[in-house]
């Protein structure tokens, strides 16, 4: 049996703060316990399970990233955990003028359990990629599978890579000129943790095992790095693919989203 309580432990204890080389053009301030994320295409709130603050103090917190936010015109998100204190921060963003969006599943695997030689489509090749024109199409290609402008994924991506060439790995799975697939393995340093993020296919690729084989290979690649355990915030598409893996669900997060206004 898995100890799901020691998972989640782990996880809170370790996946809260990002503690990796800070991407360029991005700035990574504390406010009391709070970091919060500038540069980027969207300003980021991270926290640990316990801001440690409540009532009208927890509201000014809250107020000051939004405001910083606005000065700069741009948005900014406050991601959050269904088991995140105090229990009325939800609350208190909402009032905010935060906007809850759709909720992830966060999932955790063990990753010897997971690693195995990915298995492809005939005519596909698995290649890692760091150059600028395979990052745009890396980015064109979520575009198509999101409906929404990721262009700004190539910058993001391009700073992580400029920062620590070591703590990213970026996948694509090529059919002839053709990219079928996209992911990401951040390797989280001073964790035993890999985060697996970006995964995207194109609909036409969907139930021929791209995604599997994405999963399988970055988590050969923790193995070999000597990072034991692999975390995801799925969708509610990839989660019964991960849960099929070998993934075990911990929690859930949510991301609130504070827009400027036009």
């Amino acid at each position: 049996m898995v100890d799901a309580a020691a998972l989640l432990a782990a996880y809170d204890a370790q996946m809260r703060i990002p503690a990796g080389a800070v991407p360029s053009g991005m700035t990574y301030e504390h406010d009391g316990p709070i970091l919060r994320i500038a540069g980027g295409h969207v300003g980021r709130i991270r926290a640990p399970r316990d801001v440690g603050v409540t009532g009208a103090e927890l509201d000014r917190l809250i107020a000051r990233q939004r405001d910083y936010f606005r000065a700069r015109g741009q948005g900014v998100e406050w991601k959050l955990r269904a088991h995140d204190l105090p229990t009325d921060l939800p609350e208190r963003l909402v009032a905010a003028g935060f906007v809850a969006q759709e909720a992830a599943t966060v999932l955790i695997a063990f990753a010897e359990q997971v690693a195995a030689e990915p298995v492809l489509p005939r005519a596909v090749v698995l290649r890692q990629v760091s150059a600028a024109e395979d990052l745009r199409r890396f980015a064109d290609l979520q575009t198509e599978v999101f409906g929404a402008d990721c262009s700004w994924v190539a910058a993001d991506l391009s700073a992580r890579v400029s920062a620590d060439p070591g703590q990213i790995t970026i996948l694509v799975a090529e059919a002839g000129e053709r990219l079928a697939c996209t992911a990401i393995a951040v390797y989280e340093p001073g964790t035993e943790f890999v985060a697996l993020l970006g995964g995207a296919t194109l609909p036409q690729w969907r139930g021929r095992g791209l995604y599997r084989a994405m999963i399988a290979a970055r988590a050969r690649e923790a193995v070999s790095r000597g990072f034991r355990l692999l975390h995801v915030d799925a969708s509610a598409a990839s989660a019964p693919i991960l849960r099929r893996c070998g993934f075990h669900e911990i929690t859930t997060s949510t991301h609130y989203q504070w827009t400027p206004p036009r």
